[in-house]
């Protein structure tokens, strides 16, 4: 496998888990530096210094690790010390003379990671995730012997159904390179409707083209899709870039979304019992309805699909990639929905991370088998593109057990980059990353 070095303004930790190479490159900042780009927001207090006493935050099951915190000598530090997002039990500790306090945090003997989460007066609250052997971590996640005769037939429903291409323009986003436009498309609906509109943010750059595409779904939550906020279509990437909005809600007037208090903030959960029935199969067919559109367009250059996206977004980059053989690269960052079955193992689960806790629901069972249909470990054996994966070993949103389990299921060719001190969101650095990887690996 090809690898590739860059230099970047932080602490990285690159990961090739095919070749296993792992590449640290110096830190000249850190990595909760703020930025301009919406999604940077500093604490209101200072972060309180913690890491691993090894740099890159690596080990072999059976090393013993100490996570060290430096503060003021005499500063009382609160701190909890187990499994990532497993309970743990407070404690207490004061940082001596020398103004660094170490802490015993034990080791594990098989891949998995441990973390330890502190506090002190006058600090914001911080953590710091000791990885041990992630490249050998596999999922608990089963899947389903109809998993593609499942997905082919949601994908003949939907090729049933015109596009229906319905596009009005929005000057008032247009960029200085980019015309904006909302598109409405016609997808599935979730039973018992049939049919459904599907709604995305479509930016075409001006000129004659031809442009790559890019299809680049939204994170979680009830809101509209992301605009160009990483600046895809500008020179020189040049990309037209339509941005779902999972939810069948119209776009404009922008940014009051008419129709949000109809949606319910756990629509994650809602048709959970039957694959069919299950919210997140029309918002799949929806994603592929998108490309559907971008390589009818005029402009397109005929050769390059991406699929991009963060969390959720991540999520739905990877089961695109694998549902739709148009796609061509795929570059998904901390991805959501990854062994959801996680919590019935001692292990995390990613977003939505479903806890089964409520072992007297009549329709727990399936609930959890209709997860297999949709787990991103089982979408990901799938991917047969080239792909580019970030995450951090401090998120707690998607959990690198589940990143991880994603990741290692994959046998297309794949890069990893690690910023080992990334909780869930974007440091400066990530997206030049992207942009790079990608235009290195565009079909000329």
């Amino acid at each position: 496998m090809r690898t590739n070095h860059w230099a970047f303004p932080l602490s990285l930790t690159i990961l090739f888990m095919a070749t296993g190479l792992a590449q640290t490159l110096p830190q000249s900042a850190p990595a909760t530096q703020p930025a301009a780009r919406r999604g940077f927001r500093g604490p209101a207090l200072p972060p309180l210094a913690i890491t691993a006493d090894h740099p890159d935050w690596n080990y072999t099951p059976g090393d013993p690790v100490k996570f060290l915190i430096t503060a003021p000598a005499g500063t009382r530090i609160t701190y909890t010390l187990g499994l990532e997002m497993m309970p743990a039990e407070s404690q207490n500790a004061t940082v001596p003379e020398s103004g660094t306090l170490s802490l015993d945090g034990g080791t594990l003997q098989k891949p998995g990671f441990l973390r330890c989460i502190a506090n002190a007066p006058g600090f914001a609250r911080n953590l710091a995730t000791a990885a041990f052997s992630p490249e050998k971590i596999q999922p608990t996640q089963t899947e389903p012997a109809d998993f593609d005769a499942f997905w082919n037939k949601a994908r003949a429903d939907l090729v049933k159904l015109p596009i229906d291409a319905q596009l009005t323009p929005l000057p008032q986003f247009n960029t200085a390179n980019a015309d904006a436009f909302e598109v409405s498309l016609q997808n599935i609906g979730t039973p018992p409707a049939t049919t459904s509109r599907f709604y995305g943010l479509l930016y075409i750059p001006r000129g004659e083209g031809p442009f790559p595409a890019m299809m680049s779904p939204p994170g979680a939550g009830v809101r509209g899709p992301d605009r160009d906020i990483w600046n895809w279509t500008d020179p020189p990437r040049n990309f037209i870039v339509l941005y779902p909005s999972i939810h069948e809600m119209p776009l404009a007037p922008l940014p009051t979304l008419p129709g949000t208090a109809q949606v319910s903030g756990n629509y994650a959960t809602i048709g959970l019992d039957n694959p069919d029935h299950y919210s997140f199969r029309r918002v799949l067919m929806g994603c592929l309805r998108a490309d559907d559109y971008l390589v009818s367009l005029p402009k397109w250059d005929h050769k390059n699909l991406v699929a991009y996206g963060g969390s959720q977004g991540g999520y739905l980059s990877i089961t695109t990639a694998a549902l739709d053989p148009r796609v061509t690269l795929l570059c998904p960052s901390y991805p959501a929905y990854g062994d959801e079955t996680g919590y019935l193992h001692n292990r995390p689960a990613g977003w939505p991370g479903f806890k089964w806790s409520d072992t007297a629901d009549p329709q727990r069972a399936a609930k959890i088998a209709t997860t297999a249909y949709f787990d991103s470990v089982n979408f990901a054996k799938r991917i047969k593109v080239p792909g580019h994966y970030s995450w951090g070993y401090n998120d707690e949103t998607c959990p690198p057990d589940s990143t991880f389990s994603i990741y290692n299921q994959i046998t297309a060719p794949k890069t990893l980059t690690i910023i080992k001190e990334m909780g869930h969101g974007r440091v400066p650095g990530v997206t030049d990353t992207e942009h790079d990887w990608v235009m290195k690996n565009l079909r000329k």
